[in-house]
């Protein structure tokens, strides 16, 4: 198996300067070729006991705690403080930078972000104002969209483009002094890197079909930088040989890089490798300025691993990586409710809940607000049973007559894979039941009830029926523009049942 921390570490590509588009591009065809490498042997994380970031030291001090050393120490705080950037970065290596693009449509190919959705069309794109402002057009419509900008933690930010407005934007980083042409209207962005998504939903409000209006928003969105925009020379180099006019719609094969599993397979396989392509994650131009704590640790653990403190063959460090990594996971899956969901109302908003945001970056990235969408997540039924679809097994997910989720926008329900949390395979491409769905049919009480299985049950209306694979899954829901109770935070789905279970 090809390393793939020969394929960073040793160019320090943070340090390589930006005008070198060729190296960037070999290293988008090496990361892709590395990421396909790792994943023959790649095993699915075992559960263990879940643990906020806040109670580490006070934890690893305690008598009996097996691994002591500074390497371990260090390197369990690193790995959770920083894991977002693993993401973010060796995703705009072989991403759009100032190029808005989205993917022809979603199925189970699309593997680049976690959770994907197949509810809205998407454009989105890295945006770098480093070297010079960029322009965004958004065209008049009358198709429904969302704006969401982060940071490469998936901090959340308003960047004060404003909502369901067209017009031309001139995006400019902090140390912008110059002036935007006439008719651009400023938008200062807090960071010169950070990551711009559109969301055009493929149903109104009145569930009325406008994936027409919603194509045709996407698709004129444009993006260039400034010099584009004016028509005059550009310096060589990226950001700048990088922006282009309207979105570029490519085949969905195109996000097929499967970064979860990667991340996944390096921090429990190879940590040492992981640690390596962190470190240059961290130390990339694309990280927001380190606070005084971020820096202190970054420092201690860049002298620790430059020195090998970590003990024999580097325990410490690789221990460090492994167990860091499972506290991320187990923080998700361990958050449940009395029914077995998961739902975090924090996201993009985490203050100091640094666990939170790795955690959420492992298993919704690049999730909105709570403002704007909630998320409720199952991998378990009602029993606390794993969602299987083995042996012909149906699931139920009825909500009562005055129970469904209230939402502005919509709802929906989505199953996906265990290990990549992708979308469910199946011969009639369907991936979620939702409140716009056609021919949804209530029971007579007023409640709805959703079926889960490999075939649908006789009996059961198609819109109803959900297609799960003949194995694990797990189901989300998604209430975009969250009311009532959803709002309020109070709201709990009910519990997922198996068919033939008394509930």
């Amino acid at each position: 198996m090809p390393s793939l921390t020969g394929m960073w570490a040793r160019d320090r590509v943070a340090s390589a300067p930006r005008g070198a588009p060729r190296r960037r591009s070999l290293l988008r065809h090496c990361l892709i070729c590395g990421l396909a490498a790792v994943l023959t042997i790649f095993s699915e994380p075992s559960p263990g006991a879940a643990q906020g970031l806040s109670s580490l030291q006070e934890t690893l001090r305690k008598p009996g705690t097996s691994l002591q050393t500074p390497a371990y120490k260090t390197t369990l705080q690193y790995v959770i403080q920083f894991y977002p950037l693993w993401f973010t970065y060796y995703q705009s290596v072989i991403g759009s930078v100032n190029r808005l693009i989205g993917p022809n449509r979603i199925s189970p190919i699309y593997k680049s972000v976690v959770a994907i959705n197949d509810d809205t069309l998407y454009a989105s794109t890295f945006v770098d104002v480093a070297a010079q402002p960029v322009i965004l057009t958004i065209p008049s419509t009358t198709a429904t969209y969302s704006i969401l900008t982060l940071d490469p933690y998936g901090n959340i930010f308003d960047s004060g483009i404003p909502a369901a407005t067209p017009g031309t934007f001139g995006l400019t980083g902090p140390g912008f002094t110059g002036t935007l042409p006439q008719g651009v209207t400023p938008i200062a962005l807090p960071l010169d890197f950070q990551m711009l998504i559109f969301r055009a939903d493929k149903y109104s409000v009145t569930n009325e079909d406008e994936t027409d209006e919603a194509e045709q928003f996407r698709r004129s969105l444009t993006m260039q930088t400034l010099c584009r925009y004016l028509d005059e020379p550009c310096p060589d180099g990226p950001p700048n040989d990088r922006g282009g006019d309207a979105t570029l719609i490519l085949p969905e094969a195109a996000f097929s890089v499967p970064f979860k599993r990667t991340a996944d397979f390096l921090a429990r396989r190879t940590p040492m490798a992981f640690l390596r392509q962190l470190q240059v994650a961290v130390a990339s131009s694309n990280t927001p300025p380190l606070t005084p704590e971020e820096k202190a640790l970054s420092d201690t653990f860049d002298t620790l691993f430059q020195g090998g403190h970590g003990g024999v063959n580097g325990i410490g460090f690789r221990a460090g990586a492994r167990d860091a990594h499972q506290m991320i996971v187990d923080n998700y899956l361990d958050n449940t409710n009395q029914t077995n969901w998961i739902n975090f109302t924090n996201i993009g908003e985490w203050g100091d809940e640094v666990l939170d945001r790795a955690s959420i970056t492992e298993y919704i990235q690049y999730g909105n607000g709570f403002a704007t969408a909630a998320y409720f997540h199952a991998f378990e039924d009602g029993a606390g049973d794993p969602l299987n679809g083995a042996r012909r097994a149906t699931y139920v997910l009825t909500f009562p007559n005055g129970q469904i989720p209230d939402a502005k926008r919509f709802w929906s329900v989505t199953a996906y894979t265990p290990v990549d949390i992708e979308l469910v395979r199946n011969s009639l491409g369907k991936y979620l039941v939702a409140s716009y769905t056609p021919g949804l049919q209530f029971n007579q009480d007023g409640s709805l009830s959703i079926y889960m299985s490999r075939s649908r049950p006789v009996g059961v209306p198609a819109a109803n029926w959900l297609p799960v694979p003949d194995g694990q899954f797990n189901i989300m829901i998604r209430v975009y523009g969250p009311a009532g109770d959803v709002a309020a935070g109070t709201y709990i789905p009910p519990a997922i049942q198996k068919a033939g279970r008394r509930r």
